[in-house]
């Protein structure tokens, strides 16, 4: 591809074939670049961009100092309007997060259809995105934004990947169990993560470890929020005694 762009992790970006990340403007530069593709479906106007490069404080020339760095972007990237901005990249540009966000919702169809080999792939691509990160360290509110954004993306991908390796059986229960913990970890109050790891307990013969998550769960909703595991993983948790 002419144009490629991976925001998550390193940032790396390929425009018309020519690598521009090392050209940016210093810090500023590639978080106005990144802002720039996030948004490049709606024209950015400039009071926009600066809320985004400076939320608290504006430096003394705000107006010059957008300028400066949009004038040097627009030597780098396709950057089209001058009262409101955008990034015009090329039909078939790819961007990173735009592809998690299109393979997360291609594995959660797969998943509900029990087309599992079809769920597998995507669901694997958006959970390498996400775990990569967004320009972590850096203090912005649309950065917060984004990195939450790419928590719930992460959780999504391993509930797909659970789901898949349930679905699929043999080998593919070991990433079950890899996706569940995680999940657990990451959302300890969201009880899918526990019923999936019970399930593939139960399918490799574990059916005590199952019992037991079920009851540290049990434990730790009673403490922390006074509650009881909900109706399906009760019933879970009967079936498996059973």
């Amino acid at each position: 591809m002419a144009t490629r762009i991976q925001l998550c992790g390193c940032l790396v970006a390929t425009v018309a074939g020519r690598n521009i990340e090392e050209d940016l403007p210093g810090r500023l530069g590639r978080l106005l670049f990144a802002y720039l593709v996030l948004h490049r479906l709606r024209p950015a106007p400039r009071n926009q961009l600066l809320t985004a490069l400076w939320p608290e404080t504006l430096p003394s020339a705000p107006e010059a100092s957008v300028n400066a760095l949009l004038s040097r972007l627009r030597r780098l990237a396709p950057l089209e309007g001058r009262a409101e901005v955008w990034l015009d990249l090329e039909p078939g540009a790819f961007v990173d997060l735009e592809a998690a966000s299109e393979a997360i919702h291609r594995a959660e169809a797969a998943v509900r259809r029990c087309a599992w080999v079809d769920a597998w792939a995507p669901a694997r691509v958006a959970l390498h995105t996400a775990n990569r990160g967004f320009f972590p360290g850096e203090d912005f509110p649309w950065v917060d934004e984004q990195q939450r954004r790419l928590e719930n993306l992460r959780i999504r991908a391993h509930e797909c990947i659970a789901q898949t390796g349930l679905g699929l059986g043999g080998p593919e229960l070991d990433a079950t169990l890899r996706s569940a913990r995680a999940l657990i970890a990451l959302a300890p109050f969201h009880e899918s993560g526990h019923r999936l790891l019970m399930q593939a307990l139960e399918q490799q013969g574990n059916v005590a470890d199952a019992l037991a998550v079920y009851e540290q769960l049990r434990m730790t909703l009673r403490d922390e929020l006074g509650v009881a595991p909900s109706l399906a993983t009760q019933q879970l948790y009967r079936a498996l005694l059973g």
